[in-house]
C-alpha cells in the first residue's frame, strides 16, 4: 500500500529534518494528529468514525445529555453535533428523546448497540496509547503529562483574564458591516 503525503511518517520526517525547532503548538498538534490517525485506523476496522467516537466516549461517561451539552463537552458547534447524532441514530448507536417534564430539550441516549461498542472500542484507544508510549520511561511520561497540564492551566488562566467568548466559525466568516459615517 502506497504511503500518502499526510501519513505519520511524513509528520515525523517534518520534525526531524525540516523544522526540528518549530513552535511547541505545532508539535502538540502533530502528536495529536498521529494519535488520532492511530485510533482512526483501528476504529475504521469496526466501521466507527472518529467523530462518532468523540460523542460515544462522552455518552459512555454520562448518558442522556442534551445535544447542546454534547456540543459543549465535545468542543464542537451544535450543527456538527446534530449531524453526528442523526448519523449515529441511523446506525443504531443512539436514540433521541424528549423528557416528559422538558419538551424543549432533546436528550441523547445510548442504545444497547451503542453501549456495547464501549467494550469493543475502548481497548483500541488503550492500545494506541500503549503504542505511543512504547520505550518512554514512566518518569518521562509523568513529566510530559505535567508539562501539558501546565500548558492547559496557563492558557485557561489567560482565557479567563481576556474574558472574550470564542467566536463561532460562522461568525468569523461573515463580512463585517461597515459603519456609516455621519
Amino acid at each position: 500500500m502506497a504511503r500518502r503525503a499526510n501519513d505519520t511518517q511524513s509528520i515525523l520526517r517534518h520534525w526531524r529534518e525540516a523544522v526540528p525547532n518549530d513552535r511547541f503548538a505545532h508539535l502538540v498538534k502533530d502528536a495529536t494528529r498521529a494519535l488520532v490517525r492511530g485510533l482512526q485506523i483501528r476504529l475504521a476496522e469496526h466501521k466507527v468514525s472518529f467523530g462518532h467516537w468523540a460523542f460515544l466516549r462522552i455518552l459512555w461517561e454520562r448518558d442522556g445529555l442534551t445535544q447542546s451539552e454534547l456540543s459543549e463537552q465535545a468542543g464542537v458547534m451544535e450543527p456538527t453535533t446534530f449531524s453526528a447524532i442523526k448519523a449515529m441514530e441511523r446506525l443504531g448507536y443512539v436514540v433521541r428523546r424528549q423528557a416528559p417534564h422538558n419538551r424543549k430539550n432533546i436528550f441523547v441516549h445510548l442504545t444497547p448497540k451503542g453501549r456495547y461498542l464501549e467494550h469493543r472500542l475502548v481497548p483500541l484507544a488503550e492500545a494506541v496509547n500503549n503504542i505511543a508510549l512504547r520505550g518512554i520511561s514512566p518518569a518521562s511520561v509523568k513529566a510530559t503529562r505535567d508539562v501539558l497540564i501546565a500548558v492547559i492551566d496557563n492558557l485557561a488562566k489567560d482565557e479567563a483574564l481576556r474574558n472574550i467568548p470564542m467566536p463561532s466559525t460562522r461568525a468569523l466568516a461573515q463580512p463585517r458591516l461597515r459603519r456609516k459615517r455621519a
